[in-house]
């Protein structure tokens, strides 16, 4: 398995994309179903009545805990890149 930091391209709704554009929202709560590990690059993607905008954001993984989480779920720090 390579352990290779990874990019994720994920689906975002324009309420939880506006929160991180502004730096509001600073984490992301997702299925862990990608093996998200510290250090990746999250590619949110804007997604609205079943498309994309184009509207894009570049964000790094920070820090990461199930704790509380329903299972398999994470909350995952994130960083906005310039």
């Amino acid at each position: 398995m390579d352990d290779a930091l990874r990019i994720h391209r994920l689906k975002i709704m324009p309420e939880y994309f506006k929160a991180v554009a502004s730096k509001a929202k600073r984490f992301e709560i997702r299925k862990n179903d990608r093996d998200y590990k510290i250090g990746d690059g999250l590619l949110l993607r804007e997604f609205k009545d079943d498309d994309y905008t184009g509207n894009e954001i570049n964000a790094v993984i920070t820090y990461m805990t199930d704790y509380e989480q329903k299972k398999g779920y994470v909350v995952m720090g994130i960083e906005v890149c310039a």
